[in-house]
């Protein structure tokens, strides 16, 4: 490993530290990431096969969450495996090519799943709304179309990263402290000008994370507005109930990576071993916990979970 390079040659190979600081404690800190790994495997599976398997389940609001299940499945397997290797096996060499997938395929994932936040927020909208007209409006065919609409956004804002990061050159440390690969995490050791970097990747930000909780915010001010309107309780307290699981979904997927931003960008003083844990917590929590709320909140899925596990016995 070197850490300074005063040749001008770029490096091609990078070496992940994993939780710098910390590295004494890494097994005791694999248990979480190998339980959480395990769990969002497991969960998200069984959800996958139900909402494919059962008739009953083949609803718009079932059929997103299943995308849901797939994307958590996906984001999952790009970074906790790699953080496992480097804390059982201190196999932390990563080349540059596969380094810019790793982080192509974590940012895509996370601008999907906050689209699909998004489209989410529009379905309970709909089924609130305009209940009569839930299914007539978001048919299959639109739910497809609204899924491959999705999966372009974030393949398009993402892919210019590539180009962005093969463009420079990495003659400074080739050591990360971290567990994984992300943009500016890799492009602040290139010896070039990264400004273009730092502001496409605002961009990026804001023309779709912060867009996409404006119009989730406002989705929801449009829900209680209907909901209010309503005139039994029981059938606001019905509305408002199969929001629930969504809401909560949100503030998991959305607020570890705002506090992490918080962190890093005020908390000066923090030690570096916490920016990478609270990063990791964005990546670990979300995948694990998703399937379990819906589970729990979901009286269709714990029903069906119920017939797969205690199946009534003729």
């Amino acid at each position: 490993m070197t850490a300074l390079n005063h040749t001008g040659v770029s490096h091609t190979v990078f070496y992940l530290l994993g939780i710098p600081g910390l590295e004494d404690q890494h097994l005791w800190i694999s248990i979480p990431f190998f339980i959480s790994y395990v769990t969002a495997l497991l969960g998200n599976s069984l959800l996958i096969f139900l909402i494919l398997t059962r008739r009953s389940l083949h609803e718009p609001m079932f059929l997103f969450l299943c995308m849901l299940a797939g994307a958590d499945l996906v984001l999952s397997t790009c970074t906790v495996p790699q953080a496992l290797a480097i804390f059982w096996f201190r196999a932390g060499e990563i080349s540059l090519d596969r380094c810019i997938t790793q982080l192509f395929f974590i940012h895509s994932i996370f601008i999907f799943e906050s689209g699909l936040l998004l489209v989410m927020a529009f379905d309970r909208y709909v089924a609130i709304c305009y209940p009569l007209r839930y299914t007539t409006i978001l048919t299959h065919t639109l739910i497809g179309k609204i899924g491959v609409t999705i999966v372009l956004r974030s393949y398009c804002a993402i892919f210019p990263i590539i180009f962005l990061l093969k463009r420079l050159t990495f003659c400074r440390s080739n050591v990360l402290p971290h567990t994984g690969c992300e943009h500016i995490g890799l492009a602040k050791y290139a010896c070039n000008d990264i400004r273009v970097n730092i502001w496409y990747g605002l961009f990026v930000i804001v023309s779709t994370l912060f867009l996409d909780v404006l119009l989730i915010f406002v989705s929801y001010m449009l829900i209680l507005h209907a909901v209010f309107h309503m005139p039994s309780q029981d059938a606001r307290h019905k509305a408002l109930n199969t929001c629930g699981s969504h809401v909560s979904v949100i503030i998991l997927f959305y607020g570890p990576g705002f506090f992490t931003t918080l962190t890093q960008r005020f908390g000066r003083h923090i030690p570096a071993h916490i920016h990478i844990l609270l990063a990791n917590v964005c990546v670990l929590v979300p995948p694990m916990l998703n399937p379990i709320i819906y589970g729990i909140k979901t009286k269709a899925i714990r029903e069906q979970v119920a017939h797969l596990l205690f199946p009534k016995q003729k």
